[in-house]
């Protein structure tokens, strides 16, 4: 793996794609490896509204939950450098996307639509957008609709099979290629 200790990034490192792309363990894991914190929008969002995500869609509906989302994640990407995880429609927000490619390394974590249905279906009730639905139907559909607004993304990372480290280092090694010569120190 790439040393992680020779990049000192100046700015939030924030992941994003589709649900099951592995944006929170593998955000806590790059985190790890770089000597940053590790924030996960879907946890803070939790945190300031006290109440789970399901919770929020259920009792508030999914348009007062992006609001929320936009806010929340305006105001981690004041909070320095870190390793940021966003939910998967966080980047489809117009003023959430400009803020993040304004402000932040993007990484749009890619992974083939038949490994997604696999790892999604592992935490069924954890999905509110997958309630009642075909969940090969719904990703797909999901992904289509986002992959335009995830292509403006600083950089695309295949995070697809292989372990957990081998992910951290395709992100490090791509993140590498996007830093500014005071960052890679």
């Amino acid at each position: 793996m790439a040393d992680g200790a020779l990049i000192q990034v100046e700015k939030p490192i924030v992941l994003l794609g589709m649900m099951g792309a592995g944006k929170s363990s593998l955000g806590l894991r790059l985190g790890e490896a770089l000597g940053l914190a590790f924030r996960d929008a879907d946890a803070e969002i939790e945190k300031a509204a006290q109440m789970s995500i399901p919770e929020i869609f259920e009792k508030h509906g999914e348009a007062a939950f992006r609001d929320g989302e936009r806010r929340v994640i305006q105001r981690l990407l004041t909070e320095g450098p870190q390793v940021l995880a966003l939910g998967g429609g966080a980047f489809a927000n117009d003023t959430t996307r400009a803020q993040i490619l304004a402000q932040a390394h993007s990484i749009w974590l890619d992974v083939p639509l038949d490994e997604l249905v696999r790892r999604v279906q592992k935490k069924p009730g954890k999905r509110p957008l997958l309630v009642g639905q075909d969940v090969r139907a719904k990703l797909s559909e999901l992904l289509d609709a986002r992959q335009t607004f995830y292509a403006e993304a600083d950089l695309k990372v295949d995070v697809g099979g292989g372990t957990h480290e081998d992910a951290v280092a395709r992100l490090i090694k791509a993140l590498e290629t996007r830093l500014t010569p005071s960052e890679k120190a």
